[in-house]
């Protein structure tokens, strides 16, 4: 780090007022300009599921193709005599068979925990870790925390420690088994013949590569290499080994859109670079690091770049969001619905200082320190005000949504049902009550009465329960009928997403008033600080 650097850290007390104005009114630009070394910034290579689950169905197809005047180095590796052949061609097809085994195998997973997001099911992991056990983090569908399969390997050694854990009243854990017949198997057309495998690397001298998902998907061209190789569950991922820079620029336009402000997409640059670098960990399962979905951050690959967002990833370079000295957990949302929340509102874990509760708006349109939104009585008045806010005027800034008791039965069991819970068989739901909200107005704890107990729900998983709701910062009407009784519920609320950091449609707003990136940023991270990615900061602290 250059000595002008650390002269500029803004947790250096005896600067903080002018280097405070300093971030208000410099451009992008200029501030690059104070930087230059950070047009050398190193420019990571990032490993991206762009299909995870390939093999789930046996109609599955990935057809991949060389982009005009160039063609595919493409290398098998065979089991049999563990030697790679290079073959050269023009397009590779992909298929799935169904491989019969000579014997049944039998597959199992000591399931530990069961989580709507990552976040969640990390803070999980260190739980049991802590306990001494080792452990892995996966993402069958929802994220779930597994028994280490290479340690626990042994069926016996399983039972013996769902035992111990069940003895200690830890009751969620179970074990998953599976018998299976058959396995699903790649199979490779190349030139018109047929090959078998599960590993294959492809490289061009261009490096692009076309990819079509599906035998009815849309194209998309990705810079960088592909690899076929085999997941924790059984199938494929089919993963795009792609520079850092490269990535920003198939992530940038499609997450802050192609109309953003050009101030708004800087940004969205530097958050987006951000959280890429801190969320590596992500698939360690799988031999990975992130997927190209809204799990991570949406990436389409080189298909749909934007003019707009590229100048945004040049003018950026580098550049990434720190607190003291360890990249921020890089969060943001669409809509946060005019206040943003905590860490901890959403998920369980360790509070992060620079994630809090701001009121989405230029302007004091609310003041949480003497209002705050954990009483219903104020959060029903704050959603109910509209004008003044940075979001003012979008879609999901404000949302009504009606559903009735039996769909909302419907939408509770099959919730219940994922996540094996002890009521999944109940009937019907007879109530339901918020009873405890976070000083940002969001859903601590939702409790719902069914004809065969009381089932707790807590922050995120409202939203995975049941489909109206959008985020968790909402309240609940009951409808009744003519008899006076509980028909449905509305859901009356605001915001899209979790609500944690930068709110997209927010940094537009902020962006046309004349803020800059960095003040934008400090707005949603307060005490951050954007340097160029070096080799002293921490990616994420275990």
């Amino acid at each position: 780090m250059s000595k002008l650097m650390r002269n500029f850290q803004l947790n250096n007390k005896s600067n903080f007022n002018s280097l405070t104005k300093f971030f208000l009114v410099t451009p992008l630009a200029l501030f690059i300009t104070f930087f230059p070394e950070n047009i050398q910034a190193k420019d990571r290579e990032l490993k991206v599921g762009i299909v995870q689950r390939f093999g789930d169905e046996l109609e599955d197809e990935i057809t991949i193709t060389s982009t005009k005047g160039d063609s595919l180095n493409i290398t098998l590796f065979d089991g049999k005599t563990n030697q790679n052949k290079t073959i050269k061609a023009e397009k590779i097809t992909l298929n799935i068979r169904a491989k019969s085994l000579e014997n049944p195998y039998i597959e199992e997973r000591l399931i530990l925990g069961d989580h709507a997001t990552f976040e969640t099911a990390e803070d999980n992991a260190k739980e049991w870790q802590a306990l001494g056990l080792k452990v892995e983090i996966t993402q069958p569908e929802r994220w779930q925390v597994w028994a280490k399969r290479d340690v626990y390997s042994e069926p016996l050694l399983k039972r013996f420690l769902l035992n111990s854990l069940k003895k200690e009243g830890y009751n969620e854990p179970y074990i998953e088994t599976m018998i299976l017949l058959e396995k699903p198997e790649v199979s490779f057309q190349i030139n018109n013949q047929n090959y078998q495998g599960n590993t294959l690397e492809i490289t061009t001298n261009k490096n692009l590569v076309q990819v079509k998902e599906g035998k009815n998907g849309k194209l998309r061209v990705y810079g960088g290499s592909l690899k076929i190789q085999p997941n924790a569950y059984g199938d494929y991922t089919l993963v795009n080994k792609v520079p850092l820079e490269t990535y920003l620029r198939g992530v940038v336009p499609h997450e802050i859109g192609s109309n953003a402000p050009f101030v708004a997409a800087q940004a969205q640059t530097i958050i987006a670079r951000t959280y890429a670098l801190r969320n590596t960990r992500r698939f360690q399962a799988d031999n990975y690091e992130l997927c190209a979905t809204t799990h991570c951050q949406v990436y389409y690959g080189l298909s749909e770049t934007s003019p707009m967002a590229d100048k945004a990833i040049n003018s950026t370079k580098g550049l990434v969001l720190t607190y003291k000295n360890e990249l921020v957990d890089a969060l943001y949302s669409s809509t946060t619905g005019g206040v943003t929340a905590s860490f901890t509102d959403i998920w369980n874990g360790e509070e992060r200082p620079y994630l809090k509760s701001v009121i989405d708006s230029p302007n004091q349109v609310w003041d949480l320190s003497k209002n705050s939104l954990d009483s219903e009585e104020n959060f029903r008045r704050f959603i109910n005000l509209k004008n003044g806010f940075n979001e003012t005027g979008r879609k999901v800034f404000r949302w009504h949504r009606k559903r009735s008791l039996e769909d909302l039965s419907e939408d509770l069991q099959k919730y219940l049902e994922k996540i094996k819970h002890p009521l999944a068989d109940f009937t019907t739901i007879e109530k339901m009550e918020i009873v405890k909200r976070s000083s940002s107005g969001r859903i601590l704890q939702l409790n719902v009465n069914t004809d065969k107990g009381l089932v707790v729900l807590e922050k995120t998983e409202v939203r995975s329960a049941f489909l109206p709701p959008i985020s968790t910062l909402f309240y609940l009407e009951p409808i009744y009928n003519a008899d006076q009784e509980i028909e449905g519920y509305a859901f009356i609320g605001g915001g899209f997403g979790h609500g944690v950091g930068l709110s997209q449609f927010g940094s537009y707003n902020l962006a046309k008033l004349g803020w800059s990136a960095q003040k934008i940023l400090l707005f949603y991270y307060p005490n951050t600080t954007i340097e160029p990615l070096n080799d002293k900061i921490v990616f994420w602290r275990d």
